[in-house]
């Protein structure tokens, strides 16, 4: 059993009385006779321990700051039985997918190297579709999205999963739009997350819906995670992902991008750094990177701009700058079609999630 620690803050009346010293009012509280809400979190073998813990956790957490507000969650499994999770610890299930009712708030489906042999259970996709019926919102984590998927429950929209699995879903899944950039997306009352960490993003997503941003900004800070993203960040940073390739003539050029976003990138000009005509660079780019140098150049900017507005207060025209951007206009149309919002916008949700 995890102790509880006084670090977490005060107890009963007295952390009561400092919730609302700190405008706590403004949550929206269950009126009358109405239950907390009800979370369901489907598990089975193979299941990634991460995605389910972080999610219960990071909801359990509004209960923890204020004992009156809340989540109830149960983790359903086949049969009620225990499951063998990836990393090879075992979770005990708390009730039998097949015995599970509504009516539910929330229904989230885990993801987990486990999830193709989920996703080709008839039994446990039939389940999920039923609950589905009975829920105010569905979500999945990871590859979760895969048994959302099989059940139906993403036909006509769009989707996201982890970025290594969704060429592979969007190939088996071909009337689901797969968007592998963001790490969630909501469509409608259905929710996908990328999986591991971003289960937290979306997690905090939900509390703020359900309780107001100051308690997602409150429980954020409890789980001392950095920034509550909002869902269109991109998955991967350039700066973080594997290195671009193992071709030489590939990583120079993308070495020579990172290293210069506000030189001339134009496919012309890294062609004539390469010693290769553009028509062949961008054959380079297309077989080691899956995209063209152009979109290679745009993402560097756009993620080397994403980092500036969130870690420093430099103004726009000149993170614009900096980045390779004509202008700050330039940026911000660049912004919005990437990530469906301005760069005063997400600087803004970035700031008051710290």
């Amino acid at each position: 059993m995890r102790q509880r620690s006084s670090s977490r803050g005060p107890r009963s009346s007295e952390r009561t009385g400092r919730v609302r010293n700190l405008g706590f009012l403004v949550f929206r509280t269950y009126a009358g006779a109405m239950n907390r809400h009800r979370v369901l979190v489907v598990g089975y073998d193979d299941a990634e321990l991460l995605d389910i813990a972080c999610v219960t956790s990071t909801l359990h957490a509004v209960h923890e700051i204020n004992p009156d507000l809340g989540y109830d969650l149960t983790l359903a499994t086949p049969g009620g039985r225990p499951i063998a999770c990836s990393s090879g610890l075992v979770l005990n299930g708390q009730a039998a997918l097949e015995r599970a009712k509504g009516p539910i708030g929330t229904l989230i489906v885990s993801g987990g190297l486990g999830h193709l042999d989920a996703s080709r259970d008839e039994r446990l996709v039939g389940h999920v579709r039923r609950l589905a019926r009975e829920s105010e919102r569905v979500a999945s984590l990871c590859t979760g999205a895969s048994v959302l998927a099989a059940a139906g429950l993403l036909d006509g929209k769009r989707a996201t999963t982890h970025w290594h699995f969704a060429e592979r879903m969007a190939q088996e899944y071909p009337a689901v739009t797969v968007d592998a950039r963001p790490i969630y997306v909501r469509d409608g009352d259905v929710y996908t997350a990328a999986g591991v960490t971003s289960a937290l993003d979306l997690s905090l997503s939900f509390i703020e819906a359900d309780f107001g941003a100051d308690m997602a900004r409150w429980v954020s800070r409890a789980m001392v995670t950095y920034l509550h993203r909002p869902g269109n960040q991109a998955q991967m940073s350039m700066f973080t992902a594997a290195p671009a390739a193992d071709h030489g003539l590939v990583r120079k050029v993308t070495d020579h991008v990172t290293e210069r976003l506000d030189a001339d990138l134009s496919t012309e000009a890294l062609a004539r750094l390469a010693r290769v005509s553009p028509r062949h660079l961008t054959r380079l780019f297309q077989m080691h990177l899956r995209q063209t140098p152009g979109r290679f150049v745009r993402q560097a900017r756009l993620t080397a701009a994403a980092q500036l507005l969130t870690t420093t207060d430099l103004p726009v025209a000149r993170v614009a700058s900096r980045c390779g951007f004509a202008s700050a206009e330039a940026l911000r149309q660049a912004f919005v079609r990437e990530y469906g919002t301005t760069p005063s916008q997400y600087r803004s949700v970035a700031s008051s999630s710290v």
